[in-house]
């Protein structure tokens, strides 16, 4: 049974001894040592000074790897999906830049401890909905408030980039026209958000000159300094190729960092990827094939195509609150799809840390 009471602050040094240490970062160690001092990392290797008070904890015949990181999630935001007083994820409106997800965490969430318990140790709380939905935070899936459980934050922008397709189905409603201006209004809405974030922006740093009479601040656009100011990247939900395609031109016309999420057919356009340095949130691999014409295993098969393109990318959960504990399955179905072991492994720790900015902090050994 997971333990859903938050650890107590360490108080005395922890050694783990006698076991296999997977850095992921480096070389796997044989019969080390991992010590840990003040609820840090203090010390790795097979021939460590450990303090006097340390309580050793002998693991001969176990293996230690990193907690995993779960890069897109809405652990603490939802609790049961179809219990509305337990969403929150998404705000009302379309452009909600000022929404930060770690405030709406709940930290007595029943997945946590659940998620944590298969290795989970760190996760990406995104929210959800409308054009621009707010800013994600990492979180440690450990702590009794949100505060304490906020690693950092915030790591990215969330944008959904509307579909660039017309729906011929069937059971779509409305007639290509109309289709096409309903993404066309979209489309407006993200660009002329931006447009004014840069203005105001602009105007608000300018006060001090002559002039330049004073501006009410704007909580919004506000929120939109550290994207503007390329601190923090767009993490721009994206499946489709032609999606994938505009929403990269986008962010070279307004000069921002972007990490796609999802990127079903990212694949497509690798070398695209590569070129601009854009990195892929894989995000699930468990999904059928979209099209009646592919493989049964094309998504299975995405982390493959990256790493063999040389594209950066990492592997997140369904982003289902429920199904949060599964993300080593999601990246054990990449590895028994071709992707190479120590890449899956890396690609659920040290690559997540590495594009969402948090490597300094967790990730590897």
């Amino acid at each position: 049974q997971a333990s859903e009471i938050p650890a107590k602050p360490q108080d005395h040094p922890i050694a783990l001894v006698g076991g296999t240490v997977h850095t992921v970062s480096g070389s796997v160690i044989e019969n080390g040592t991992v010590l840990f001092d003040k609820g840090k990392l203090a010390g790795i290797g097979t021939n460590i000074d450990l303090p006097a008070s340390t309580e050793k904890i002998d693991i001969h015949g176990k293996h230690v790897y990193p907690g995993l990181i779960d890069a897109r999630s809405v652990i603490g935001l939802v609790e049961i999906d179809a219990v509305r007083a337990s969403l929150d994820v998404n705000e009302s409106g379309s452009i909600n830049p000022n929404i930060h997800a770690e405030v709406a965490v709940n930290p007595e969430s029943e997945i946590i401890p659940v998620t944590r318990a298969n290795g989970v140790t760190v996760a990406v709380a995104m929210p959800d909905g409308g054009a621009i939905s707010g800013s994600a935070a990492a979180i440690e899936l450990d702590g009794w408030t949100w505060g304490e459980m906020t690693l950092k934050a915030p790591i990215g922008m969330v944008v959904n980039w509307p579909s660039m397709r017309i729906n011929r189905a069937p059971w779509e409603q409305r007639s290509e026209d109309d289709q096409k201006k309903a993404r066309d209004k979209s489309l407006d809405v993200i660009k002329n958000a931006f447009r004014d974030a840069r203005a105001y922006l602009k105007a608000k740093r300018s006060e001090t000159e002559k002039s330049v009479p004073f501006h009410k601040t704007d909580l919004r656009w506000e929120s939109m300094a550290p994207v503007l100011d390329r601190t923090i990247p767009v993490l721009m939900n994206a499946e489709e190729l032609e999606q994938i395609e505009a929403a990269i031109a986008w962010a070279d016309q307004e000069n921002v960092k972007l990490v796609l999420i999802g990127g079903y057919d990212s694949w497509r356009v690798a070398n695209l990827l590569k070129e601009k340095e854009i990195p892929v949130i894989v995000n699930p691999i468990h999904r059928t094939p979209w099209r009646r014409w592919e493989a049964y295993d094309n998504a299975f098969t995405l982390p493959k195509k990256l790493n063999e393109a040389g594209v950066r990318f990492c592997i997140a959960g369904d982003a289902a609150a429920s199904n949060e504990r599964n993300l080593p399955y999601h990246a054990a179905t990449a590895a028994s799809y071709g992707l190479p072991k120590e890449e899956a492994l890396k690609a659920v720790t040290l690559y997540p840390a590495q594009i969402l900015g948090i490597a300094y902090r967790v990730g590897s050994l």
